[in-house]
């Protein structure tokens, strides 16, 4: 009898470890799902267009399914730290699959949009509330690991996902890029309803949900990012349309601030931007989603029209920066034990500066080991610049209030991206333009590099705009170094686990 109790507790952490080994595999299930998504469709849209129609609007299949997935990020933020994270995760996840399974059965190219929004309403409830499970599971000391396996299942997602998709097109039907969906999202469902079990909390009398602002949110979210995604794209800048949009938005935006400070329970709460360490790090994840544009978006052409490469080799001159982020990001805890959170995100983030500022000085046309080398020494540098502010961000608040911090971060860095986009695009188009005597775009260069047909004249004026561009990345990299070492105190306020 003296034995049995030993016995019993040992048996019981065996048990709880099984039980959060089993939450992690779904987590990691999930992730890849919202990974995969973002990426996997880009290569089967000649097959989608041939099939439904609608190449003038195919960009929405993107823009709908990203605008879906930021403007619901707060939301389900709020709503993980109101009702708890499995309600929202599993209901997310349902919707998610939803949305695949109707983007199957899709009659024409305006059903595929809408449905792939619906699947965006469901992924920003993968996102959030994956990340925010991530640190809920694991104490402060052992968080890295998980974020280290998230990291590598995205960076995995991030180079499979174009192959996949173009496998699934040519020899299957690009139906099958939404119907591989539904037993991966199965079997992570399942793990989480039968794994995971959150600790039971004082309830609140009675919960409040801030549906108002939550609206508010997201027509404010969806008017201000369309008219970011569609400026210069299906409508000048200064165009009537544009101009309403923005001037929408930003009306939607003082609406917004109005119900938030009268709400009880605002799906914004004002703390996320008083709090010193979370806006530094919003404002530092902001411009990291900025900067990350410029080798996502552009590298690849400059690697087909500047270095002549195949697509192939040109997406592997991209790829390689997804080998050493999560690497680097596995390693930096062993740096910000001894130096703290802030000046690991330093060191992080001037080196990326450094790396990204030494593009524009590439010879040209330059050799393909030489851009590869760069993004390799980039994603190294990331790595040791967001996990740690992800980490640290994520344990200087409670429980009740972790998922809205880690929706607040991740919106921050989603805004980043699409503002990044819109910028970025506008400021590669007009060294095009500069360089060709006003006429010529990066559109007419891919054309051009579907054709085989590169003049030498476009492909200095690609090189002086693709420069252009990470001299931009560059000077984000810079502001983020700045707000962290102006903003963030150098000791963030962790909470004991």
């Amino acid at each position: 009898m003296g034995n049995t109790k030993p016995a019993i507790r040992t048996a019981g952490r065996e048990a709880a470890t099984g039980r959060r080994g089993a939450v992690v595999a779904a987590l990691m299930l999930a992730m890849a799902l919202a990974a995969l998504d973002s990426t996997v469709v880009s290569t089967a849209v000649p097959q989608i267009v041939g099939d439904l129609g609608g190449f003038s609007v195919f960009s929405w299949l993107f823009s709908g399914y990203l605008l879906a997935v930021t403007v619901t990020l707060p939301v389900y933020g709020k709503l993980s730290d109101t009702f708890g994270r499995k309600p929202v995760l599993v209901a997310g996840a349902a919707v998610f699959l939803l949305g695949s399974l109707l983007c199957a059965v899709a009659w024409n190219m305006a059903a595929l949009i809408a449905f792939r929004i619906v699947q965006g309403l469901g992924g920003g409830a993968l996102q959030g509330t994956v990340q925010t499970l991530a640190a809920d599971l694991y104490p402060l000391k052992e968080r890295p690991k998980i974020q280290s396996k998230l990291s590598t299942v995205w960076a995995v997602s991030a180079v499979a996902g174009p192959g996949l998709g173009g496998v699934l097109a040519a020899y299957a039907d690009w139906r099958w890029i939404f119907l591989v969906n539904l037993p991966i999202g199965a079997a992570a469902l399942w793990l989480i309803v039968r794994h995971l079990h959150e600790p039971k909390r004082a309830p609140r009398t009675p919960p409040r949900v801030d549906w108002a602002g939550a609206l508010a949110v997201f027509a404010c979210g969806g008017v201000l990012l369309t008219a970011l995604v569609q400026g210069g794209v299906a409508w000048a800048w200064w165009s009537a349309p544009s101009c309403a949009l923005f001037a929408t938005g930003f009306a939607l935006v003082g609406l917004v601030v109005w119900i938030e400070r009268r709400a009880a329970e605002p799906i914004i709460p004002g703390w996320v931007w008083r709090r010193r360490t979370i806006a530094a790090v919003n404002l530092a994840l902001g411009a990291l989603g900025l900067l990350m544009v410029a080798p996502t978006v552009f590298l690849p052409t400059y690697a087909q029209s500047v270095l002549g490469l195949a697509p192939v080799a040109a997406g592997f001159v991209l790829s390689v920066w997804t080998l050493s982020w999560p690497i680097s990001a596995a390693l930096s805890q062993h740096v910000y034990r001894r130096i703290g959170f802030r000046d690991t995100a330093l060191l992080g983030i001037g080196a990326a500066a450094l790396i990204l500022f030494a593009f524009p000085f590439l010879p040209y046309p330059g050799s393909a080991w030489q851009p590869t080398l760069l993004m390799l020494l980039l994603g190294g540098a990331l790595g040791l610049f967001q996990l740690p502010l992800l980490v640290g961000v994520q344990s200087t608040v409670g429980w009740e209030e972790r998922g809205t911090t880690t929706a607040s971060v991740l919106f921050c860095r989603q805004t980043g991206q699409t503002i990044g986009a819109a910028v970025f695009g506008a400021v590669a188009n007009g060294v095009l333009a500069a360089r060709l005597g006003g006429a010529g775009d990066l559109d007419s260069v891919t054309r051009a590099l579907d054709d085989g047909t590169v003049p030498e004249a476009t492909r200095h004026a690609v090189a002086a705009a693709v420069h252009a561009v990470y001299f931009g990345a560059a000077c984000a990299a810079a502001v983020a170094f700045v707000v962290l070492l102006s903003v963030a105190p150098r000791r963030f306020p962790v909470l004991k686990d």
